[in-house]
């Protein structure tokens, strides 16, 4: 499957946004979401713009919003058509990722709830010696709000600022995967982490591995 960000598509179905007719609810974004993925060829703004066009109710997604008092948590809500995963990541006050990359995929987070901030950083040069890694800035995104990222765009952390309101994301990632990098912000130094569930279709699961994103 191909992810574009070009506007060389236009005779193909799915990739212009003027066309896109808003989703009802949450039920009906995922539906028109395995329409867009049964393509070979899907487009990075036609998929951030059907994403923003739903306008978040909690009645859709409470459901799957699974707190913990510890950690953010990553409750998946549909597997896709083998192409995608959606999730709703729930973050309690002040809980936030590690830096991480997307293991070559393509990550689209929509705010639903809340306040989410992202602070994007350079790939570390590579060498032992990288020293602190390179901040591109910080962003901050409110309700209905839609973020993209891929691997060629760098690396980012996300975050809920708010010392006093929880925040819920909706993330989609094309293809999925089970590993990424973290990254340690004062070296550059990266390992490998398992990324897993807290929860499943609304109902909790194991989470026995470390859960850095998304």
């Amino acid at each position: 499957m191909e992810i574009s960000d070009s506007g060389g598509m236009e005779k193909m179905k799915y990739t212009d946004p003027k066309t896109i007719v808003p989703p009802k609810n949450l039920d009906e974004l995922i539906e028109e979401l395995h329409k867009v993925f049964d393509s070979d060829h899907v487009n990075v703004e036609y998929v951030t713009e059907l994403m923003a066009s739903y306008k978040s109710n909690p009645k859709d997604w409470k459901k799957f919003a699974i707190f913990d008092l510890h950690r953010y948590t990553r409750n998946l809500v549909d597997a896709g058509n083998g192409k995608f995963n959606l999730m709703v990541l729930c973050w309690n006050t002040s809980q936030g990722s590690a830096i991480h990359d997307h293991a070559n995929a393509h990550c689209f987070m929509k705010v639903l709830d809340g306040h989410s901030q992202e602070e994007l950083f350079e790939w570390p040069p590579g060498s032992e010696d990288d020293g602190e890694m390179k901040s591109k800035g910080k962003k901050l995104y409110e309700r209905d709000q839609v973020a993209y990222i891929s691997d060629t765009i760098g690396l980012h952390r996300v975050e809920n600022p708010s010392h006093s309101d929880t925040s819920v994301t909706l993330h989609l990632y094309s293809p999925p995967f089970s590993e990424c990098q973290s990254f340690d912000e004062r070296t550059g130094n990266a390992r490998k982490v398992q990324v897993t569930f807290w929860s499943q279709f609304g109902k909790r699961t194991p989470c026995v591995s470390v859960c850095v994103e998304k």
